[in-house]
């Protein structure tokens, strides 16, 4: 094994493992992520570190109490800032060369064509929990052809061997999956999209009703743990399929 960095360059170790040609792939692509909480959040920290050239991020929130449980940025001296501006610094400070566009809004379903056609997006990563939103973003992309990997329920689950990549259609256990395949059924429209799940049945006694978000009905609680395993295989998914691995 070898021991030593070939170069002192900070991406070193990523090209040992997928070569120059895999990592000039991840430089020249581009990639869409909708919602950086506790899924978002470590998708964005992990291509930024894989040296993915440029991150479009997506989220109208700032950072909140009950964030710190899970979500990377949130930290009790980042209370109340806004999480594309944390998010902005962190990946200056780990990949300056990556390009950041930010969007600080909460995405809605009329907003999905738009944004998707703002430019060329090598891949998305779905890590929102609105129904309407996250079924009009998956329809657009599979509209306009733009690969896309979407995560599931990651609430009320505590056991990471039960996570798993599946077709959208496949899933079992995830009541948000089956929420985006009902609204996929009364359009008519059967796409093929494939996703992170666990099939996990959510504790009931996790769950808790929601009055602030718009569009969310409720949620579940959350470990530190199942959110960044979700995250990590979304980040997984993309640099694979970007580096033909």
């Amino acid at each position: 094994m070898n021991t030593t960095d070939k170069t002192d360059r900070w991406d070193a170790r990523t090209r040992l493992l997928i070569g120059d040609e895999g990592c000039e792939r991840l430089s020249r692509a581009s990639v869409l992520i909708a919602g950086i909480g506790g899924v978002g959040g470590y998708v964005a920290e992990t291509l930024a570190r894989s040296g993915i050239g440029e991150l479009t991020l997506v989220d109208a929130d700032t950072v909140s109490a009950s964030n710190i449980n899970r979500q990377i940025i949130a930290l009790r001296t980042t209370l109340g800032t806004p999480k594309t501006d944390l998010f902005a610094q962190r990946i200056a400070d780990i990949n300056p060369e990556c390009r950041l566009r930010l969007v600080p809004r909460f995405l809605t379903p009329e907003d999905a064509g738009p944004l998707l056609e703002s430019a060329h997006f090598s891949f998305v990563a779905d890590c929102i929990d609105t129904v309407a939103s996250k079924v009009e973003l998956l329809a657009q992309a599979s509209r306009m052809r733009i690969p896309v990997i979407s995560s599931m329920g990651a609430g009320g689950r505590i056991d990471p061997t039960r996570i798993m990549y599946a077709d959208l259609w496949e899933t079992r256990q995830d009541g948000l999956a089956r929420a985006v395949r009902d609204s996929f059924k009364r359009r008519g429209y059967r796409p093929s999209i494939p996703v992170v799940y666990s099939d996990e049945a959510p504790r009931p006694s996790a769950l808790v009703m929601e009055s602030s978000l718009p569009g969310k009905r409720s949620s579940f609680g959350t470990l530190a743990t199942i959110p960044a395993i979700f995250g990590l295989y979304i980040s997984s998914y993309i640099i694979r399929k970007i580096t033909r691995q």
